[in-house]
């Protein structure tokens, strides 16, 4: 029986101190990982949390208050709008 592994295409190569890499070997083994394992895991973990943080947006209580009212309140076309919608229509062809 043969497991599927999947395709590793892609690589990321390091230099470092060799402190460094021992602070890592060190640290992957206290995990029961390689090291490339535990910098993956350590480095996707900090991604998540990276991207999160710029993905979300947190408001207080007034400007809360404020973002909903304005996505309640109805849509005014002034002519900044209208025009904009035009120069979309004339840039834009839709298929």
């Amino acid at each position: 029986m043969h497991s599927i592994k999947p395709d590793k295409d892609d690589r990321i190569n390091l230099r470092l101190k060799s402190n460094t890499k021992l602070l890592l070997e060190r640290a992957a083994s206290f995990e029961g990982k390689t090291v490339s394992k535990f910098i993956l895991s350590s480095a996707l973990a900090r991604a998540e949390k990276t991207i999160q943080k710029h993905d979300t947006m947190r408001l207080n209580g007034n400007d809360s208050e404020a973002f909903f009212n304005a996505l309640a309140a109805p849509v005014k076309f002034n002519d900044n709008l209208l025009l904009a919608f035009e120069e979309h229509r004339r840039r834009v062809s839709s298929k």
